[in-house]
């Protein structure tokens, strides 16, 4: 379609496009329906189906995330609670750390996709399926998104999360800075008439292994290459030379239902932002599977851009909003990245790696260590510098059971409609939020239990406390506002000029009473001067 210029005019118009429907995708999709925007999904393939199994399952934070949205138990109830944290195959057990899910959970990808893409389906999401992005063009109003199949979509904003080889990386001209690959892996899907090798043996360069998969027929195998730099497609040919070279027989591989390469090449782009394009998800940031990291990272990047995208596509917040996700987001990216370098250098199986590798295993018995990389690996550490201040400000906020009118109530259940929730754990009515009632749901409640962080332990309970979308921590109240409003217009937007104006009035009425020290009644006066306590919704 034309207009009368001759310029192509868009098909569709979104206020969101994602290119790439994997994980990070359908995070980010889920995310932006929940806040109310029109968002939309391209994705090359016709349906969510996955060849091959790809990441083996949920780190605690990535479970932790899904639980605030009210979806944990779909992944549960498919996968196996179990200890899957470890630093290069060295064990780390999280079951002592103060949270409800002090635990990962063995689920692989193709299930966590599918799952994902039922709960998105319950949702007002477009899906543009069997095609992929082949260009964009971006003004200073939005981004001309061109399809394989030849339409032309137009959307505010579009989020890159296509993958390693980003095609809107690449053309938003984004650097991707990092470390070439030093070794090259085979990873199939295979049957074998064989007996083969179960389990873990190390070669110079890392880490080969076979194991058996769910249907107990086929076998999982991992491969180190003898060579580094091929681009081509592996066949079975290839395999069954890895497989003869690390073990002096092929084990009469066939039937390969998924055959792949990977590398431990780590690199990571220079800005997650380019205007009105963002990247999340592999396309931010690529490295070695060893850890478990990539899916989960993906995800709580996701998380992270979701809500203030749909601030600023609101006009709620000013667009200066989304560089507060490069700057939380890619300290965490580059965190990953040394990790699993680390990671790989430790997997390799010379004698001087072997006894570094001992040492290390020792360390991570003692329990500071233990909790610190525990942490790190399970996502349970992550802390967004917020500023000084009460060590909760950045951090994961608890999932506490609390008191409230109507009943008892998780933190986390606070937040399936992905909306920041002001938590009031005085007395009620005791702060105004009124100017950003429409945007923030106030909750006044009770918690008596203790305060527990994982690692840094015990802290001091607060009076009240600003949870943004993510679950993240924005302002902590020591029995005063101080900083409140700064907070709130930072991370949610200024207040509207109707609240605002409504606001003073009361103020100045309530200022007036002091002066005069007119007593009333304290229901009368709480329901003048503060939302009424019934009025809550819990």
């Amino acid at each position: 379609m034309h207009n009368e210029s001759g310029r192509r005019v868009a098909t569709n118009n979104h206020a969101v496009l994602i290119a790439g429907g994997g994980p990070t995708g359908l995070m980010l999709a889920a995310e932006l329906a929940l806040a109310g925007i029109d968002v939309a999904v391209v994705e090359r393939r016709v349906n969510q189906e996955l060849p091959g199994s790809r990441a083996g399952g949920l780190h605690a934070r990535t479970i932790e995330v899904f639980d605030q949205r009210g979806v944990a138990e779909r992944f549960l109830s498919q996968g196996q609670i179990m200890q899957v944290a470890g630093f290069s195959f060295i064990p780390l057990d999280i079951s002592d750390f103060p949270t409800r899910h002090n635990y990962g959970l063995a689920l692989r990808q193709a299930r966590t996709e599918r799952i994902m893409a039922e709960w998105v389906a319950e949702l007002p999401v477009t899906f543009y399926r069997g095609r992929e992005v082949t260009g964009f063009a971006q003004d200073d109003t939005g981004v001309d998104v061109e399809l394989s199949d030849g339409a032309l979509l137009r959307a505010t904003y579009l989020v890159g999360c296509d993958g390693g080889r980003s095609l809107i990386r690449k053309q938003a001209g984004i650097d991707f800075p990092g470390w070439d690959a030093s070794t090259s892996f085979l990873i199939a899907e295979v049957e074998m008439t064989e007996e083969p090798a179960w389990g873990i043996r190390r070669g110079d360069k890392g880490v080969n292994a076979i194991g058996k998969l769910d249907d107990g027929k086929r076998a999982g195998v991992v491969l180190v290459e003898p060579q580094v730099g091929n681009r081509s497609e592996p066949t079975l040919e290839d395999l069954r030379a890895a497989l003869i070279a690390v073990y002096g027989t092929d084990f009469g591989v066939r039937n390969p239902t998924w055959l792949s390469r990977f590398s431990d090449m780590a690199r990571q782009a220079a800005s997650y932002r380019e205007r009105r394009v963002l990247l999340a998800g592999d396309a931010a940031h690529v490295h070695a599977p060893t850890g478990g990291q990539g899916l989960n990272i993906g995800v709580q990047d996701a998380v992270n851009l979701g809500w203030k995208l749909a601030q600023v596509v609101k006009g709620l917040s000013p667009e200066t909003l989304l560089d507060t996700y490069h700057a939380e987001r890619h300290p965490i990216g580059a965190r990953v990245l040394r990790l699993t370098m680390a990671q790989m250098a430790l997997g390799r199986g010379d004698d001087r790696t072997e006894a570094l590798r001992e040492n290390m295993a020792e360390l991570l018995k003692m329990e500071q260590p233990r909790k610190q990389y525990a942490a790190m690996m399970s996502g349970l550490d992550v802390h967004y510098e917020l500023g000084a201040g009460h060590p909760l400000l950045g951090r994961r906020m608890p999932d506490l059971e609390l008191s409230t009118q109507g009943g008892p109530k998780r933190v986390f259940s606070l937040l399936h409609e992905a909306r920041p929730v002001f938590l009031n754990l005085g007395e009620p009515g005791a702060f105004d939020i009124t100017p950003w009632a429409e945007r923030v749901r106030r909750v006044d409640a009770r918690y008596t239990g203790a305060w527990e962080l994982p690692v840094f332990g015990a802290v001091a309970a607060p009076s009240a406390v600003l949870v943004r979308p993510d679950g993240h921590v924005a302002w902590v109240g020591d029995g005063t506002d101080s900083g409140l409003r700064d907070a709130l217009t930072q991370w949610f937007g200024p207040p509207t000029p109707e609240t605002a104006h409504r606001a003073a009035p009361l103020k100045a009425f309530s200022k007036s009473l002091d002066n005069r020290q007119v007593s009333f009644p304290v229901e009368w006066t709480s329901s003048i001067i503060h939302r009424p306590f019934s009025s809550t919704r819990l």
